[in-house]
């Protein structure tokens, strides 16, 4: 079965920031906060360092028969816009990298139309969960306010798409009812909602409810990282498995696509485990994979 990972990341060099401060890349495919704090980034198989798409290409999508990857930013990682614009240009047909950026700098506008005017980026990724992204290092604000809906309107006359890392239900970043207004506002923007709304246990009711109103012609999820996010869940995952068919329930298969999250969610277990877990836990029927591990997301991110 063909696969495309909707929610990959890639780091050359390891430069994040957020509330605990900046990360750094220390060896062994760990990683130090500015706070002092470290922990594995990176599995040692796949990186020491950093972790560039040949690495990726050979240790995780060539063994794991994984045929494209949409690389998100995020905020372990840091700023990744420099590296992803030179695999715009020589992995054209691999890798679908994002651009981002921090909506209250100065130069935002100028920064915004430049990715998508000069560089070529059709992709726009925003981690503003309050536990590792942008809220972190802010006060809380609106994601339908007036610094993102310029940005949203920015990509969306370059018939992009806006990925949005909006953390759990118990964060002032988690505004399902900003992004749909969002929505309503670009309706030729394609917006992708990161880790299927990261469900809690215990908070079903209010999830099913976000699915609801987010269920939209111009609205899609990817599902990266939901057995880290449920654990402790052991391979293949029954528990992700229950969340993704009460979510299918809702938004339909058509919605939905697979990705891994990697690295640093495999270093919770192996990639191969997060590549074909959804092969044997029957969240899915046949036809169903065939949308949510390659179709739904080759529609979204890569087809012209």
């Amino acid at each position: 079965m063909k696969k495309i990972d909707a929610h990959l990341h890639l780091a050359n060099p390891v430069a994040g920031y957020c509330r605990r401060g900046e990360s750094r890349a220390i060896g062994g495919g760990k990683a130090q906060w500015g706070n002092g704090e470290i922990f594995q980034l990176i599995p040692p198989e796949l990186g020491d360092m950093t972790f560039t798409a040949e690495e990726a290409l050979e240790n995780y999508m060539g063994p794991c028969g994984v045929e494209k990857a949409v690389l998100m930013s995020g905020s372990m990682y840091g700023f990744q816009n420099q590296y992803h614009k030179t695999l715009l240009e020589k992995y054209p047909d691999t890798f679908c990298p994002s651009c981002t950026i921090d909506p209250f700098m100065g130069n935002y506008k100028e920064a915004i139309r430049t990715f998508m005017e000069k560089d070529g980026f059709h992709l726009a990724k925003f981690e503003v969960s309050t536990g590792g992204g942008l809220m972190g290092c802010h006060k809380p604000f609106d994601l339908a306010g007036e610094e993102m809906m310029y940005i949203y309107k920015t990509v969306e006359e370059h018939k992009g798409v806006v990925a949005l890392d909006v953390g759990d239900i118990a964060m002032p970043s988690h505004q399902p009812w900003s992004i749909m207004e969002a929505a309503h506002k670009c309706p030729d923007l394609k917006f992708v909602v990161c880790h299927l709304l990261a469900p809690t246990r215990g908070w079903e009711r209010e999830w099913k409810l976000s699915l609801e109103l987010l269920n939209m012609p111009n609205v899609w999820f990817d599902i990266a990282a939901i057995p880290k996010i449920l654990a402790p869940d052991k391979y293949p995952y029954p528990a992700a498995a229950e969340y993704l068919q009460m979510a299918r329930e809702i938004i339909t298969a058509k919605k939905m696509m697979w990705g891994t999250d990697a690295p640093f969610a495999a270093t919770q277990d192996s990639c191969e485990h997060l590549t074909d877990y959804l092969l044997k836990n029957g969240a899915f029927t046949d036809e169903e994979l065939e949308d949510v591990y390659y179709n739904n997301a080759y529609h979204v991110y890569f087809e012209k």
